[in-house]
């Protein structure tokens, strides 16, 4: 079941897109959805830029991404857009998967609080706003991992039985 979903991620960071640090989120989201048997079929790092994250998650979803996996741009600095982006195109959000994230990394920092990851259907593919931190992202798609294979089934249409 879970090894049909395939995978788009895309880092959200002004200094990875220009080259001036490696990303590492991409890397880390990538080994986490492998141990998982999940498929990663596209990668991109963009800037911080609000329409340039809309052409990307509508690029891999039109391509067949059931699950878009965002890292970065979640948080209250100026430049952090990629809740506003995913909210501009979805279709709705699920705050079930933004609360469980925030409240179960407040256990390891209490810094949780200012995340404003969140998931949501944009076209026929669930997309999960991730902290830019490689441990945050990967820790939040854990609290998160075991909902994705039946949320990505509803988003594409596929009939299912609870």
């Amino acid at each position: 079941m879970s090894s049909a979903i395939t995978v788009g991620i895309i880092t959200v960071s002004d200094r990875a897109s220009a080259g001036e640090y490696e990303d590492h989120g991409g890397p880390a989201l990538r080994d986490a959805c492998g141990v998982r048997g999940w498929a990663v079929d596209a990668e991109a790092i963009i800037p911080d830029d609000l329409e340039q994250i809309q052409r990307t998650v509508r690029a891999f979803s039109s391509q067949g991404c059931g699950l878009i996996l965002t890292t970065g741009g979640t948080g209250i600095a100026d430049r952090d857009v990629t809740p506003e982006a995913v909210r501009g195109i979805m279709r709705l959000e699920i705050p079930g998967f933004g609360e469980s994230m925030r409240m179960q990394s407040l256990a390891i920092t209490p810094n949780a609080i200012l995340s404003r990851s969140l998931a949501a259907i944009v076209d026929t593919s669930l997309v999960i706003a991730l902290p830019g931190k490689p441990s945050g992202a990967v820790e939040c798609l854990g609290f998160v991992a075991d909902a994705i294979p039946h949320t990505v089934k509803l988003a594409k249409g596929v009939p299912t039985s609870c």
